[in-house]
């Protein structure tokens, strides 16, 4: 509940007078039993304190059954009575906390402390222990060979020792040489992140899949400043303006977009490649099971919502959508058997972002009554709600290990919450505009969050400071992804390109190099991908580090 309090130092009859207005012109279709309420009212408050007046109309309202006006009180009105005479607002220590001292407050939330580290026995972490790139009997098998090599050979072989043709290998290590000292240092980084233990009851992976997904980090390209990523871009055709979102499975397989006529469209990317499909999405085919060519639908169609869709989002396996509606609910599909299976309701208003976390099962919502709420797939009401936000909460983040939740809001403002207990444990100042995107790091040390005006910003979690700003776009910033191993930041803009984003030395802020040129953005810009006139919705590195990019083509940008 939002608090008024100046509503407490406003004398009885000029509350009593405002009331009486208020209920004098509302469409309500009161007549003279409530101008009597009125002048009984005004008649009591020269007499009587606030409170007796509070808790006269109160009792009036329940007693005729106003179900509106008492939403409408309890919702934004919260009566504070104190004894005295009336005090100036700049006396009222939260009110000032709000306007007058934002930042010396987040200064005082950020003191407390936060475990930014990765999940102790993570698959990340298990790959480390297990030698990195490699597992254990490519390590000793690369150990024998080394044993008979003499050292001239070991030069020229090291950082390539996965089977495979000689001539290719060495052709590999020659293309990659220069970036594998820094692959590995990246890796060493990772390694010394701290290990925290999981809040939450995570769901077990199961055999089959957690070795798939090491065997897509064993075989995943290390990316630097110099090793660039390959990118997929997908396009969606025929939209006529009616596509809201769009999302990509971590491994690329399955895309989604939401529309404005309240359905949910998702693309198997397999089955396209064996149609010739070059990676457009067409959306105009009709509601039947035929597509605009006159073929069969290119998509299967989910419809359950009943209001424009804003925000989709696959679950770690695939197996699984989330999809956030202007009716204020939130729906999960099975992309298996291509059904709803739950419902979940507890929104006041539109839900802008849901996300799944890293780990599945929990998700995560934003929305426009200001709160952000933490779900489970089992539960219709939600486990958390997180509230503090002074406007809409447009974007939610999970942190890599889930105990932590990133929220960015229209009051340009981000907040990082505990989700065990609620608490906000970090307030990040200094966005002009509002927030539309966020990323974590791999490592769950740096947020990057982008706003309306184009501009990113790079912040360190475990003191909540900005560490620089990126400037690069003319628009807004509509999605940010990391690669897997931290070193690249991918941005997604509507200025109808993707940058890609040097981490490593953003972080360090090189102030040598600012000083000579003045402008340290162009250094820390490694590459601008355009499009045809294609707005960037959404950005996803796979496992394997290669760049997915979605967007709806719009011959008008």
């Amino acid at each position: 509940m939002y608090k008024h309090s100046m509503f407490a130092r406003i004398p009885a009859y000029i509350f009593s007078l405002l009331f009486g207005l208020l209920v004098s012109l509302s469409p309500f279709g009161y007549g003279s039993m409530h101008l009597k309420l009125i002048y009984c009212i005004l008649l009591i408050s020269f007499v009587a304190p606030l409170q007796y007046s509070s808790e006269l109309l109160l009792e009036y309202l329940h007693k005729t059954q106003s179900i509106m006006m008492l939403g409408i009180i309890n919702e934004y009105i919260d009566f504070q009575v104190s004894p005295g005479q009336p005090s100036s607002i700049a006396d009222d220590a939260e009110a000032f906390s709000l306007v007058g001292s934002g930042q010396d407050a987040a200064n005082l939330i950020n003191q407390k402390e936060i475990h930014w580290g990765l999940l102790e026995d993570s698959i990340e972490d298990r790959l480390d222990k297990t030698g990195g790139m490699l597992s254990d009997s490519e390590k000793t098998e690369g150990e024998a060979k080394e044993g008979e090599m003499d050292e001239s050979k070991k030069k020229s072989t090291e950082g390539g020792k996965q089977g495979g043709p000689p001539n290719k290998k060495l052709k590999k290590d020659k293309v990659a040489g220069p970036a594998g000292k820094t692959a590995r240092g990246d890796g060493d980084k990772a390694a010394a992140a701290p290990r925290v233990k999981p809040e939450l009851a995570l769901p077990t992976i199961p055999a089959d899949v957690e070795n798939s997904i090491l065997e897509d980090l064993r075989n995943r390209v290390q990316l630097s400043n110099t090793t660039l990523p390959s990118a997929c871009f997908y396009t969606f055709i025929n939209t006529h303006n009616g596509l809201n979102c769009s999302t990509i499975s971590h491994d690329g397989a399955l895309v989604a977009g939401g529309f404005s006529d309240s359905s949910l469209k998702v693309w198997n990317m397999a089955k396209l490649g064996s149609i010739g499909n070059s990676g457009e999405l067409d959306s105009a085919a009709n509601e039947n099971t035929h597509g605009s060519n006159g073929g069969k639908r290119s998509y299967t169609l989910y419809r359950g919502h009943s209001g424009p869709v804003y925000s989709a989002s696959f679950s770690p396996l695939g197996d699984f959508l989330l999809s956030s509606s202007s009716d204020s609910t939130i729906r999960l599909w099975s992309t298996v058997f291509n059904t709803n299976l739950v419902c979940y309701k507890g929104h006041n208003y539109p839900v802008w972002d849901v996300q799944f976390s890293p780990y599945g099962h929990y998700f995560a919502s934003a929305s426009h009554d200001r709160t952000a709420r933490v779900w489970a797939m089992d539960r219709v009401q939600p486990l958390r709600i997180l509230a503090g936000h002074l406007s809409d909460v447009d974007c939610v983040q999970w942190h890599p290990n889930c105990n932590y939740i990133a929220t960015g809001s229209s009051d340009k403002t981000i907040r990082m919450w505990d989700v065990q207990n609620g608490e906000c444990m970090r307030i990040f100042i200094g966005h002009r505009s509002s927030i539309l995107s966020l990323a974590m790091s791999p490592d769950g040390r740096y947020l990057a969050s982008g706003d309306e005006d184009g501009t990113i910003m790079m912040w360190d979690v475990s003191n909540g400071r900005c560490i620089t700003p990126l400037v690069g776009h003319t628009s807004c910033v509509w999605s940010l992804a990391f690669s897997c191993e931290g070193s690249l930041l991918a941005s997604g803009s509507a200025d109808s390109t993707v940058k890609l984003w040097d981490v490593n030395s953003s972080a360090k802020q090189p102030k040598s190099e600012e000083s000579k040129t003045g402008n340290t953005n162009r250094l820390r810009s490694l590459k601008t991908l355009p499009t045809k006139s294609t707005p960037v919705y959404s950005l996803r590195f796979s496992r394997r580090n290669l760049l997915f990019a979605s967007g709806a083509l719009s011959p008008n940008v």
